[in-house]
């Protein structure tokens, strides 16, 4: 649920392409706003809104749909979207990068509130999971705990923006300078750190 992340995707797409088949690729999750029901305070949905504008006018083919804001009470709370991750993820490995566009999808572009557990079981369906299953993970405490250690270990990376990369070699860790417009550039930097 970070736009920035969002507008990374053609970027990160182009990287995962140059990157060497054997380079072996793990997400994880930030977190980034946790568990409420209130909603967004007007500061915040504010400066959300700015951030989109930034985007769109900074990062060429991104576009986001402002109905979002006139259709939605929008809530800070990026967790559930998160553990939605995790329980698509547990369910079938190969739909975690699925989730992951689905529920940007329905923020960003068909203006439904990924905060809200109805959403993310629509994302389930629209991927082929078992919803059933699905809302049961997503309100397990066996998630919720994933989701946290989750949470941790990227903080012990010392990760504190979204999107961030990090390469780890032979128990390393190298920041990798996230680019927007130029994947070579991000691609030069692992080159120069993989031994």
């Amino acid at each position: 649920m970070c736009s920035w992340c969002y507008a990374f995707i053609p970027s990160w797409t182009a990287l995962q392409n140059a990157l060497p088949a054997n380079l072996e690729i793990t997400y994880l999750l930030g977190g980034l706003a946790p568990d409420t029901s209130e909603s967004m305070p007007l500061a915040t949905r504010k400066m959300v809104q700015q951030a989109w504008q930034q985007i769109e006018t900074s990062v060429p083919g991104i576009r986001f749909n402002f109905d979002f804001w006139q259709e939605n009470i929008p809530i800070r709370s990026t967790y559930p979207a998160c553990r939605a991750i995790l329980a698509a993820k547990k369910q079938n490995a190969a739909c975690e990068q699925k989730m992951i566009a689905a529920i940007q999808a329905a923020y960003y572009q068909k203006a439904r509130n990924p905060s809200l557990p109805e959403t993310l079981q629509e994302c389930a369906a629209e991927i082929g999971l078992d919803t059933q299953l699905f809302m049961e993970d997503l309100n397990s405490p066996e998630i919720n705990d994933a989701l946290l250690h989750e949470i941790q270990f990227v903080r012990s990376m010392k990760v504190n923006s979204f999107p961030s990369l990090r390469l780890m070699q032979d128990d390393k860790l190298f920041p990798i300078t996230i680019d927007y417009h130029d994947h070579l550039k991000m691609v030069h930097e692992i080159d120069q750190k993989v031994i």
